[in-house]
């Protein structure tokens, strides 16, 4: 099943024409995936664990 072509995409916090959204091809993201994954931080606190930043995720 092919997925149909999209005029615009998300790129650098806005939507941009498909044909403008370039990346360097040294960029870190393209050889590590590095923008495909999301952490998310905890610590371990006298009170029990601290997750920063858990609700806006």
């Amino acid at each position: 099943m092919a997925i149909p072509k999209s005029e615009v995409i998300w790129f650098n916090g806005e939507f941009v024409p498909w044909d403008e959204a370039k990346c360097h091809v040294l960029s870190h993201v393209l050889h590590y995936g590095s923008s495909v994954f999301e952490g998310i931080r905890a610590y371990k606190t006298p009170q029990g664990p601290a997750v920063l930043g858990l609700m806006p995720h």
